[in-house]
């Protein structure tokens, strides 16, 4: 089985700042061969400065960027041993949100890693070795009250990873899904208000989320799940959905009630 080690090559997006920062860091402190990519070129540089890895500023949500990205890596690294799809992002509130709100969530909670598979599963299946690792959230798992369009493209997202598991696992390749409520970035400061995410005090650190990643980069299991209430709400959820929807509807009233007296 493939595991991450010293020498392994590796492409993390998203990398200018939090999980992805981290991340990067983390695999390059242990040797890996890092390779980074975000769309703010100025903070990407620093970050690969600070840690000896190759910048590829660029949008990695398009097919033309993704493209590009692999392309580079490829050359920067002979082969890619794995691909950590960590770029996210979250726009829109409720119904009210745009359909430009919803397809950007879409193109980059979704279709990155999609075209991203695309170019690496084939040489992957081939040599019969790969890890492809998303970075989604409990919002997958559960929900994002006041965020639709969130909630729908982080269930999306950790569905096509789950379906890469359940189609290549038996040919080489690790598909693994990053779950966690709440970590200290600026998504976390840009969502302040959105019942599911916890505040600052409450949230896990970027590094922790790193040092998560690359102990499950040791071995295959799907879920690298950070906290347990995240696990035993999912469960409570599959095993009585409608009981799990009266509760956070009820979570729902309660915060409607609060904005009513205000």
């Amino acid at each position: 089985m493939n595991v991450l080690a010293p020498g392994s090559g590796v492409v993390v997006t998203g990398a200018a700042r939090g999980i992805g920062k981290a991340m990067a860091t983390r695999f390059a402190d242990e040797g890996c061969r890092v390779v980074v990519a975000d769309i703010d070129a100025a903070e990407l540089g620093s970050v690969a400065d600070s840690i000896g890895a190759l910048a590829v500023p660029g949008d990695a949500a398009s097919a033309a960027g993704t493209a590009a990205l692999v392309d580079a890596a490829r050359e920067e690294l002979g082969k890619i041993d794995a691909w950590y799809g960590n770029a996210g992002v979250e726009r829109g509130r409720g119904l009210e949100a745009s359909d430009h709100a919803w397809l950007t969530s879409y193109e980059v909670n979704v279709l990155a890693h999609v075209r991203a598979a695309r170019l690496l599963l084939p040489e992957w299946v081939a040599r019969g070795a790969g890890r492809f690792v998303v970075t989604s959230s409990s919002a997958g798992l559960l929900t994002l009250l006041g965020s639709p369009s969130y909630a729908a493209t982080e269930h999306a997202e950790i569905a096509f990873a789950e379906w890469l598991a359940a189609t290549y696992r038996h040919q080489g390749v690790v598909a693994q899904a990053i779950v966690a409520r709440s970590v200290k970035t600026a998504m976390l400061e840009r969502s302040s208000g959105l019942p599911g995410f916890r505040t600052a005090e409450g949230a896990l650190t970027a590094e922790e989320v790193a040092d998560a990643a690359w102990d499950a980069g040791q071995g295959s299991q799907f879920w690298i799940s950070l906290e347990p209430d995240v696990a035993e709400e999912y469960a409570t959820r599959a095993a009585d959905v409608d009981a799990w929807l009266d509760g956070v509807n009820r979570i729902r009233q309660e915060l409607d009630g609060e904005s009513d007296q205000q």
